[in-house]
């Protein structure tokens, strides 16, 4: 709380220098204009005088022309000059008074109709009521529920994999990848996990198959050849830098159990076909 009353004075006294600069500018600009004004009037009497000169014979034709043109181009500047902001002596003082008035409203209205010794709304117990309905969860809410289980059971190999997992599908890939490699730190023969885990960091690399995510699916396809996922992006990664023979024998346990009307079929069939025209022609 003692914190909060520093800012908002700070806050307040930022605010008034900030007026109180304004407001000096403006009688910075008030002086410019009485200037004008003066420089305005003084121009008039000028061509007054010049017109005079020119009628007794003083100024030939010309001399008076530029004369009378150099006139003219001051008062116009001294006419924009009075456009300016009009301020007073006094006028700085207002502004100060009513900054003081402003923070003893505010004040009054927050002590009026506020509580400041109301504690923070606490976040468990909103966490406590998502768990009581686990069937309802956003991916967020899950990856909440789930994180304050592994807070209180940091050793649950599950309860990190389904952390993971949900915060995997509400976007948090970075954290999925947090919670992945704590689950596997206690568990590295968890074949599932490990292929997760390479998801997220292609993901967190956006689409990106990096060399810890490949690393990572090779360990989950070490571990359990049936990991088709962790199977397509070692494939995608071995055809991306030509190695046609890699990507075929990573695809070609996935081509196996695609029934031929799956629509992911023939984009991979497409993919291999291109691949090996490609390694033909080389």
């Amino acid at each position: 709380m003692t914190i909060f009353w520093i800012m908002t004075a700070a806050l307040t006294a930022l605010a008034g220098l900030l007026v109180l600069t304004g407001a000096r500018r403006g009688a910075n600009a008030s002086s410019l204009s009485s200037e004008g004004e003066t420089d305005r009037l003084s121009g008039v009497r000028e061509l007054a005088e010049l017109d005079r000169m020119k009628a007794r014979g003083l100024l030939d034709e010309a001399g008076w022309k530029s004369a009378r043109a150099e006139a003219g181009r001051r008062i116009l500047a001294a006419r924009r000059a009075e456009g300016g902001v009009k301020i007073g002596p006094r006028d700085g003082l207002w502004v100060l008074i009513a900054i003081g008035v402003t923070a003893i409203v505010s004040l009054a209205l927050y002590f009026g109709f506020g509580r400041s010794g109301m504690a923070d709304q606490p976040y468990e117990k909103r966490v406590a009521e998502w768990a009581a309905q686990p069937e309802n969860l956003e991916p967020a809410q899950l990856a909440a529920v789930m994180g304050q289980v592994v807070r209180d059971k940091p050793q649950d190999v599950m309860a990190l994999s389904m952390l993971g997992a949900a915060r995997f599908e509400a976007g948090d890939s970075i954290g999925a990848a947090s919670a992945f490699r704590r689950a596997l730190a206690l568990d590295p023969d968890n074949a599932q996990n490990w292929a997760r885990l390479g998801e997220s960091l292609v993901r967190a690399s956006e689409g990106r198959i990096g060399g810890d995510a490949e690393a990572a699916f090779r360990e989950a396809v070490k571990r359990d050849g049936d990991q088709l996922g962790a199977r397509y992006f070692l494939g995608e990664a071995a055809l991306a830098r030509g190695d046609l023979d890699e990507g075929e024998r990573m695809w070609g346990p996935i081509l196996e159990v695609l029934a031929p009307s799956d629509p992911r079929r023939p984009e991979l069939e497409k993919l291999l076909a291109e691949a090996r025209a490609k390694d033909g022609g080389a």
